[in-house]
């Protein structure tokens, strides 16, 4: 009767232990703080396999789902500037996306008026200067890249015709062209800059057809803003027949469709600019984000590849060169790029191409003689420097 007593004294102690340390796990459990998420929604103009602007935010996109775990991300891609709103109703309501990134300058005003349909959600819109309480801006921007390619092009070319194909004649576009010129002038003052436009970020067929034409009136040199490989491979088949074209990239690396044409390029890393405003909002810290991100933050790059600056095949021809400055005497083309890109990465206060004086090419002085074009003034930019032939389009 005994060892019953204590077997059954045993298994009340057993039982009540048990439950205890059920109950002490149950309350850890439910003490445990919630893992937060946070889901983001891209819209894109055009397709992610453009290789040119909408692939470079994707490749950023990715960068971002793969690094933060707390974070969820859908896109749309290939989005008419015409059906956006339409498309952000539908990451907001359908998909509950807590912040939208809208990446096109012509989704400008479908944002803004989507942050006032929607007070308590969040937009990112990319490129342009409108912005609210929940609607904030961010531009990672090329033209210093594009000056530095410039510089490239005034060495290289020997017509002393250089090209340059446009999407759209906003100020974003009008400002790199400016910027190209700029640096295509201080190589060489006797280049001339000419513009086609195609009234397209994506089109690849009226972008091929945009380059022959420059090439036949005699440009040795492309530039461009439009979202294919087709400026690069025109030059490339140039090059195989025999007829020096030069190319220089756009957005994403795209010297693999010009190995013979493609001197370089610009690059841009999205992702480091996502990662900052992902990180904002989750902390809470996030206010109206305003961002303008340059060589010194790292989000513009110098390249048509992700292994190099410069093509290889055409380093000693830039060497070749020399090129007088007023601030760092006379060096080769290929040196010149190399320190500008360095005093680029230390701030527009070291150097900056849009520093007057600046003329336009009708003759008016556009920014003084030592002064620094402000942000306002390269965001709303709408004339040619003076070595670009032609007017911008109204």
């Amino acid at each position: 009767m005994k060892a019953t007593k204590k077997v059954l004294a045993v298994l009340v102690v057993l039982l009540l232990a048990t439950t205890l340390a059920f109950a002490g796990a149950k309350g850890e459990t439910e003490s445990k703080p919630e893992t937060k998420t946070l889901k983001a929604g891209f819209v894109y103009v055009g397709p992610i396999g453009d290789m040119g602007w909408s692939h470079a935010h994707d490749v950023g996109r990715k960068y971002v789902e793969d690094k933060l775990e707390w974070l969820e991300t859908v896109y749309v891609e290939s989005v008419p500037e015409g059906d956006a709103a339409r498309i952000i109703d539908r990451l907001v309501v359908e998909e509950n996306c807590d912040v939208v990134f809208t990446t096109s300058f012509g989704y400008m005003d479908d944002t803004v008026a989507a942050g006032a349909k929607y007070p308590d959600q969040l937009f990112m819109h990319c490129s342009g200067f409108k912005n609210s309480e929940n609607v904030g801006t961010y531009f990672a921007e090329l033209y210093q890249m594009y000056y530095l390619n410039g510089l490239m092009a005034g060495a290289l070319t020997k017509s002393n015709k250089v090209g340059y194909v446009g999407a759209f004649p906003i100020p974003e576009v009008v400002r790199h062209i400016n910027a190209y010129a700029l640096g295509v002038k201080d190589a060489n003052p006797d280049a001339r800059v000419h513009v086609r436009w195609i009234f397209s970020w994506y089109d690849p067929a009226k972008a091929r057809e945009a380059a022959e034409a420059l090439v036949a009136d005699g440009i040795d040199c492309l530039a461009f803003t439009e979202d294919s490989s087709a400026v690069i491979e025109v030059g490339q088949e140039h090059m195989e027949r025999g007829k020096t074209v030069y190319s220089f990239s756009h957005y994403s690396p795209m010297e693999a469709f010009g190995p013979d044409s493609a001197v370089s390029g610009q690059l841009v890393d999205w992702g480091v600019m996502y990662e900052k405003i992902l990180m904002d909002i989750y902390n809470g810290t996030w206010s109206k984000e305003d961002l303008w991100w340059l060589a010194k933050e790292k989000a513009a790059l110098l390249g048509g590849s992700l292994d190099h600056e410069i093509n290889p095949k055409f380093v000693d021809d830039l060497k070749a060169v020399s090129i007088s400055t007023p601030d760092l005497g006379t060096l080769s083309a290929y040196d010149l790029v190399m320190k500008r890109y360095e005093q680029m990465k230390q701030g527009r206060d070291v150097f900056d191409p849009f520093v007057g004086p600046i003329s336009d090419n009708k003759g008016t002085v556009r920014i003084a003689d030592g002064v620094m074009g402000s942000k306002g003034e390269l965001l709303s930019i709408d004339y040619y420097v003076d070595n670009v032939v032609g007017d911008v389009p109204k």
